[in-house]
C-alpha cells in the first residue's frame, strides 16, 4: 500500500486492522485507538481520499490503495483548527482533520446528508456530516468554525 506518498510493503496477518498496521508496523501515531469499535472517529484516515475508520478496516483490504494519515496531510484545516480553538487535548484532532477533509470532498461531490436541505455548508450541515467524530473535551464549536473557515 502507499502510505502518505511512500510505498510500504507489509507482511501482516489477515486479521490485523489497518489502524494496528499503521501504528504498530509503520510507527504512525497520528491515528488514535480511541474506542477500537468505530464509534469515536479518532482513527479516521483517508483511503484514496475517502474517510474511513481504520480500526474497522483490515490492512489486507487496502493492498494497492493510497492511505493518508494526519502525518501526510498539508491542508488549510490544520491552521484553521489552531486559529479557531478546534482542539483542546488534541487526542481526536488527527481524526477530526482527516474526517473533515473527506467530508468536504463528499460535500463538493454532491453527496447528500440528513440535513442537505439547509443553505450550503452551514453549521447544521457540518455538524451532521462530522457526527461520527467525537471530541471528549467539547471543542465542537471551534471544530465547526475551523471547517467553515477552511471551506471558504
Amino acid at each position: 500500500m502507499k502510505v502518505n506518498g511512500s510505498v510500504e510493503s507489509l507482511d501482516v496477518e489477515p486479521w490485523v486492522s489497518l489502524l494496528d498496521a499503521l501504528r504498530e508496523r509503520l510507527g504512525l501515531t497520528g491515528p488514535k485507538k480511541g474506542c477500537d469499535q468505530g464509534a469515536c472517529g479518532a482513527c479516521t484516515v483517508l483511503a484514496d481520499g475517502v474517510r474511513i475508520n481504520a480500526c474497522l478496516a483490515l490492512a489486507v483490504q487496502y493492498d494497492g490503495r493510497e492511505i493518508t494519515t494526519i502525518e501526510g496531510v498539508t491542508h488549510p484545516l490544520q491552521e484553521a483548527f489552531v486559529r479557531n480553538d478546534g482542539l483542546q487535548c488534541g487526542y481526536c484532532t488527527p481524526g477530526q482533520i482527516c474526517s473533515a477533509i473527506g467530508m468536504l470532498a463528499e460535500y463538493e461531490a454532491g453527496m447528500p446528508s440528513a440535513v442537505t436541505e439547509s443553505q450550503g455548508l452551514d453549521e447544521a450541515e457540518i455538524r451532521e456530516r462530522m457526527s461520527g467524530n467525537l471530541c471528549r473535551c467539547g471543542a465542537y464549536n471551534g471544530i465547526v468554525d475551523a471547517i467553515k473557515e477552511a471551506s471558504r
